[in-house]
């Protein structure tokens, strides 16, 4: 029934040995899809380090093996490895896009970007237990807490997608628009939909490769100067 979604594409190149080591290693020796589910999600959330300042436009740069390789990936990558290592484990898995509306981005990427919307946000359906799950594995732990929002957790039963608040009342994440589910990473869609709504700022972001930005430290630096911000005034 979901055949589909458990075969190795271009991406999602579930049948590389990199790929399939990772799952391994992750799963250790769980047994049961749900809880083997659990284990890859944590694996990927927090041992693939989140990076918005390094995207490479090429083919081979959204390759699972190649993203797990390098260890680090913005929302879309992360999708396709936790895609490509579930699929390792048997257990169906589609990625999700959607656009949305980010309002705890730091500001340098904010003024990079000229915009608080991310399009072809990347995130994963899974199958368990007859129904399908939605799952997003893009902010590790210590980004989480740099950011002061609570950390998305996975019980394998359900739900874990962006929350709309963060942990002190700020407006975090909005769904604008979803594009549905694939079984392989639409990645022509992606790469125009960036060109087009992100123009020449994103042009030369992508020839670049690498900004040479720390996500992480600016995280912390603006979340600690606006808590300072706060202390000053009470």
């Amino acid at each position: 029934m979901h055949e589909e979604y458990l075969k190795p594409t271009e991406f999602i190149d579930t049948d590389t040995p990199v790929v399939r080591a990772f799952a391994q290693k992750a799963v250790n020796n769980a047994t049961a899809p749900r809880e083997k589910a659990i284990r890859l999600y944590y694996a990927v959330r927090d041992e693939i380090y989140y990076d918005p300042y390094r995207i490479e436009a090429s083919r081979n740069a959204f390759k699972a093996s190649t993203i797990l390789r390098q260890g680090y990936g913005y929302c879309v990558a992360k999708a396709v490895v936790l895609a490509a290592v579930m699929r390792a484990e048997q257990i169906p898995c589609k990625l999700h896009f959607a656009d949305v509306r980010n309002h705890l981005t730091t500001e340098r990427l904010r003024k990079m970007m000229r915009t608080d919307t991310f399009y072809y946000h990347g995130y994963n359906d899974v199958w368990l237990d007859g129904r399908w799950i939605k799952v997003t594995p893009t902010f590790n732990l210590s980004l989480c807490k740099k950011f002061k929002v609570k950390p998305l957790e996975f019980d394998g039963v359900n739900d874990a997608v962006f929350h709309s608040y963060d942990l002190e009342g700020r407006r975090h994440m909005e769904y604008v628009k979803d594009h549905g589910s694939f079984a392989d990473l639409p990645y022509d869609a992606i790469i125009n939909t960036f060109l087009t709504r992100y123009s020449d700022v994103v042009k030369t972001y992508l020839a670049r490769k690498n900004h040479g930005g720390d996500f992480e430290r600016e995280a912390q630096q603006e979340t600690e100067a606006k808590q300072s911000g706060i202390s000053r005034h009470e």
